[in-house]
């Protein structure tokens, strides 16, 4: 791989005048601390001080819908991927197979975002400068699997290694928390914050919503038999999330669209959600 791959500015406009203005607004905090208020990251990973990311299957393809959706666009089924079937079936599970298809497609990635963020995160992360390829594959593979198998890959020292001040997870508003409690317990200093996420309990619409209902219910210790209840254990939940260093909350919301109902209106639709 070229050293311009990989410089600061790759990424900038072409336009050698507004490139030249890019670099000027980046270098002076591009080494900064990272504050990174909205992530995916389950806090288990700092909880536990020996927590290890697995295989690079485990770390890099399985859990990354990015990743396999577009591998399933060009044709390579998911079980062949190891993604779990929501019927229980049979998946791949010789994880250097897995990657080795994984290698072997990895050109299809060429011009997208996941192609130069992996691009990135071999060279960055793993010191790896040469092109995935299916010839090289089992060699990479050997490579990610001896760096993850060391402390200096567990997550805490990771937190440390890439200067991060803050990290918002994204928790449910049922989430007892207990995963940032045990980090809080621990005395490690790294700064992991929760971040309330109640679409499972305010979408009416979502899969399993009744059973979310009945957590809420019990996390809050407010029976949820009506919509005022609903509202109060809503508050619960945030005051607590609040308590634990929350800054915001989360919400995928598909409109901007919104009217005020009575309360009459709002207990109606409420009760024939239950």
């Amino acid at each position: 791989m070229t050293t311009t791959q990989f410089a600061p500015d790759r990424f900038f406009d072409p336009n050698p005048a507004q490139r030249k203005a890019a670099l000027a607004l980046y270098e002076p905090v591009a080494g900064l601390p990272l504050v990174c208020p909205h992530g995916h990251v389950d806090p288990r990973l700092f909880a536990d001080p020996d927590y290890t990311f697995g295989s690079p299957v485990e770390l890099l393809i399985i859990p990354d819908h990015y990743i396999f959706r577009m591998l399933y666009s060009q044709g390579v089924p998911l079980e062949k991927l190891g993604i779990p079937r929501a019927d229980g079936g049979e998946t791949e599970s010789d994880h250097r197979q897995i990657w080795q298809l994984f290698a072997e497609h990895f050109y299809l990635f060429r011009g997208t975002p996941s192609g130069s963020w992996l691009t990135e995160e071999l060279h960055s992360v793993f010191g790896i400068d040469e092109k995935l390829t299916g010839a090289n594959a089992q060699e990479i593979y050997d490579q990610i699997d001896e760096k993850l198998t060391s402390p200096e890959f567990r997550p805490r020292a990771l937190f440390e290694q890439f200067g991060i001040e803050t990290l918002c997870t994204t928790d449910a508003a049922t989430d007892t928390l207990a995963h940032h409690q045990a980090i809080r317990d621990s005395g490690w200093h790294g700064r992991i914050l929760p971040t309330f996420r109640p679409d499972a309990v305010v979408n009416l619409d979502t899969a399993g919503w009744r059973d979310e209902i009945d957590k809420l219910s019990a996390v809050s210790g407010i029976d949820v038999v009506d919509y005022a209840a609903f509202i109060r254990a809503l508050e619960n939940r945030r005051a607590f999330f609040k308590q634990m260093g929350a800054k915001a909350t989360d919400h995928a919301a598909l409109t901007a669209y919104t009217n005020r109902l009575s309360d009459d209106t709002a207990e109606a639709i409420f009760q024939r959600a239950l």
